[in-house]
């Protein structure tokens, strides 16, 4: 068994260079440091009183919420693979061992953005520096939700009712703010149901449902350039909400191409409508019939588009590549 070296952490990162760290030539093409002045105000940076850990830097925090948008991730997610991955941890100037953002501080980081009305712009302004190297939205979108998780709320029957309803949590616990301070009354729960797969060989798929699995907490619907594989649009909603309402809320009208990739949770007649009336060409998945057996050739249709849609799960390399 190799023994560790002093310079092996060196050695493996200069093989991560060699082999063309994506990373590497992100840095190289936008320059993060026109983002700080925004950031700085927006956050309201200042002078602080001593005592207390300082914050993370501002740009810093920037560059970890490009991560997660190159990769469409969760923050609980991004917390862990900050400190796995040694591309990140160079990328954001950590070292191993080094205190790095936990989900908390990313969802409040981004809070702070987007309650200050930056967050959209300080986007725009980085794709613009994208643009200006070349990338292009051009190849169609893929359009796809994401489960984010939140923790499980204790509420009396009353109180899930009025939460429901629209309240928020200062009107539902007005006599104790520092309750309503850790209740989150706008998650909701949902059931995601799997089918049931091939067993045999040769044998088809029943499409029952095998299993049924419930989730509290939020969905982050994106869509993704094809060719580039780069967020293009993206919205955030309860997990309880129907992803197919949510296709005019990501999708990109400046993508040159119209055509569009889903799975069949978008399929539907006002959908398919709604689509062609806006110029776009649908390839979204097909549903297998209600008791009855799936056509061969919209197997093969869905399976094809299935190729193309696993992109938007799989975004190991960056797009400017």
């Amino acid at each position: 068994m190799h023994a560790p070296g002093l310079f092996d952490l060196t050695d493996h990162l200069a093989r991560l260079s060699a082999m063309g760290d994506p990373l590497e030539v992100l840095e190289r093409h936008v320059d993060f440091e026109v983002f700080r002045p925004v950031l700085v105000e927006a956050l309201g940076y200042g002078e602080r009183p001593k005592g207390g850990r300082p914050p993370y830097d501002a740009v810093v925090m920037f560059k970890v919420l490009v991560l997660a948008s190159m990769h469409n991730l969760s923050d609980e997610r991004m917390e862990f693979l900050i400190r796995d991955r040694f591309s990140w941890l160079r990328f954001l100037g950590f070292q191993i061992g080094e205190p790095t953002p936990d989900q908390k501080t990313i969802w409040l980081f981004r809070e702070k953005l987007t309650q200050a009305g930056v967050f959209k712009a300080l986007f725009a302004a980085f794709e613009a520096q994208l643009c200006a190297r070349g990338y292009k939205p051009t190849g169609g979108q893929i359009v796809d939700a994401t489960l984010v998780f939140a923790p499980r709320q204790r509420m009396t029957k009353a109180e899930k009712a009025r939460a429901k309803a629209g309240e928020a949590a200062s009107d539902i616990w007005p006599d104790d703010l520092s309750k309503a301070a850790q209740k989150d009354t706008d998650a909701r729960w949902t059931v995601k149901y799997s089918k049931a797969k091939t067993t045999k060989e040769g044998e088809e798929d029943t499409g029952l449902v095998d299993i049924s699995v419930p989730h509290f907490g939020y969905k982050n619907h994106v869509s993704i350039d094809r060719k580039w594989r780069f967020i293009r649009g993206e919205t955030g909603t309860n997990a309880a909400r129907y992803d197919g309402h949510e296709r005019s809320s990501v999708l990109d009208e400046t993508n040159s191409s119209k055509a569009v990739w889903a799975d069949t949770r978008y399929r539907s007649a006002r959908n398919e409508a709604w689509l062609k009336a806006q110029g776009y060409r649908s390839h979204i998945h097909r549903k297998k019939p209600r008791g009855k057996p799936m056509a061969r050739h919209i197997r093969r249709g869905n399976a094809t588009r299935s190729a193309i849609r696993a992109c938007v799960r799989l975004r190991e390399r960056a797009p400017w590549l």
